[in-house]
């Protein structure tokens, strides 16, 4: 091993330097001058979220991807979220019932501290601007929020607008294109949540800007970012999703792991130059013959997403196509000062990677590494996420509203199957808490000897 790899490794309980980004966004300990106070996340420990809406909440995509956000970015709060959304919805109701009905039973009864509402796709009618209908949606819509402030004084209220209809891949169908009527009506839920001091998530926007710069890079996948032009797939949800994160102050940082390797002689991490860690504790370890080692802990998993690139192209063309992963999603690993060649990444004894020393030094973003233990458990949570939520959707709409459309009161035998299955999903709600706490990883990075 050479001198400088020799000076530069060997002593690594010297040469590690740790900056971690902080969840909440202030500067790092040592830094000149007072940092400004990032706004805090909007859900608190113990919200229960009702997610209300129509057929695209009713996908249970952008609301599961919003739970499994918060579920592994905050896994020492406990959160509960249920999704109301019903196919064909409009203010006034639908399928599910008429609005009171609705409201009285798939809302109110859960006590939600956090309500978001999505509605508007199906109160256009799918065509050009119409005054008539579009004074009924404002009238419903305002019937909603006074419902919910009167019922639910203290609950905090977010707005979506209505997503996009594609007009972008596809050409419209009639002049001017039925997504312009969507916008005016999202410019109605603008006015509204300002009237009401709501919060504004604009979801109808970052979608058509994102299906622009797809249909760019990739036109025949753009269009699987809503496939049939009203109900996304994964990779528009995901756009969705980002949109109400970014509206709730959702922090940026899953964990920045920054090695910088030194030629000092001590046997610990020099004073003065580490901020005080706040998403991932690390520590080093005796180093392999050809590089360093060091275990981590962090203190969130990777935003767990449908990523697998052979069944979801849509996920990752809509990744490119906006700025999620640095917005939301930054989990990064750097390491200067090592000599020049290539390097094998292994994690808990596994290779997970290999990459050069220049791309170390640049950083690396292990979000984007399949195989990494932190990815694999963020799958395996998304999986029970959306257990509960199965759990959930067959008490509500197999075994509750076939016995209780009107909202009526259900019979024994009925409440019993549903608090059969309300307790299966709070134990499925246990061991996704369970799962989203991340573990402590030895990692290696060993220089590949030619």
């Amino acid at each position: 091993m050479g001198k400088a790899l020799a000076n530069g490794l060997l002593s690594v309980a010297a040469a590690i330097v740790f900056a971690a980004t902080p969840v909440a966004g202030c500067f790092a300990a040592g830094a000149r001058g007072a940092a400004p106070k990032a706004p805090s996340f909007y859900l608190k420990d113990g919200d229960r979220v009702v997610f209300y809406g129509d057929s695209i909440t009713d996908q249970r995509l952008y609301t599961t991807y919003i739970e499994s956000f918060c579920v592994s970015r905050f896994p020492k709060m406990h959160f509960t979220f249920v999704h109301s959304g019903w196919g064909g919805d409009r203010v006034t109701g639908g399928g599910g019932g008429p609005i009171d009905v609705r409201l009285k039973r798939d809302v109110l009864p859960y006590n939600p501290t956090v309500i978001t509402i999505c509605l508007g796709m199906n109160d256009g009618a799918y065509r050009d601007f119409d005054q008539g209908i579009f004074d009924t949606y404002v009238k419903g819509y305002r019937h909603i929020l006074d419902t919910l402030k009167a019922d639910l004084p203290k609950a905090r209220i977010t707005l979506l607008t209505a997503s996009a209809y594609d007009d972008v891949t596809r050409e419209p169908k009639f002049p001017g294109g039925y997504n312009a009527t969507l916008k005016k009506y999202g410019e109605a839920v603008a006015a509204l949540a300002k009237e009401y001091k709501l919060t504004l998530a604009d979801t109808n926007a970052p979608l058509v800007e994102a299906l622009d710069k797809a249909k760019t890079a990739d036109p025949e996948m753009a269009a699987k970012l809503i496939p049939d032009r009203v109900h996304p797939g994964p990779g528009g949800h995901m756009v969705m999703a980002e949109a109400v994160l970014k509206a709730w102050n959702a922090p940026s940082t899953v964990a920045d792991i920054n090695i910088v390797i030194g030629n000092g002689k001590g046997t610990g991490i020099e004073k003065g130059r580490v901020p005080k860690p706040v998403n991932t504790k690390i520590h080093p370890l005796k180093p392999p013959k050809h590089g360093l080692a060091f275990t981590h802990l962090d203190g969130a998993l990777p935003w767990p997403l449908d990523r697998d690139p052979a069944k979801n192209l849509d996920m990752q063309l809509a990744l490119k196509s906006t700025d999620a992963e640095t917005a939301l999603n930054q989990f990064r690993l750097r390491i200067s000062g090592l000599v020049d060649g290539d390097y094998t990444i292994k994690v808990d004894g596994a290779d997970v990677a290999q990459v050069t020393n220049t791309a170390l030094a640049e950083g690396i973003d292990l979000a984007a590494i399949p195989e990494l233990p932190s990815n694999q458990q963020a799958r395996e949570l998304l999986a029970l996420i959306r257990k509960h939520n199965d759990l959930h959707f067959q008490r509500w709409r197999n075994v509750q509203f076939p016995a209780s459309k009107n909202n009526e009161p259900v019979p024994a035998d009925v409440k019993a199957k549903m608090d059969d299955l309300d307790r299966q999903d709070a134990e499925a709600q246990a061991a996704e808490h369970a799962a989203a706490q991340p573990k402590l990883h030895e990692v290696q990075v060993i220089r590949i000897r030619k």
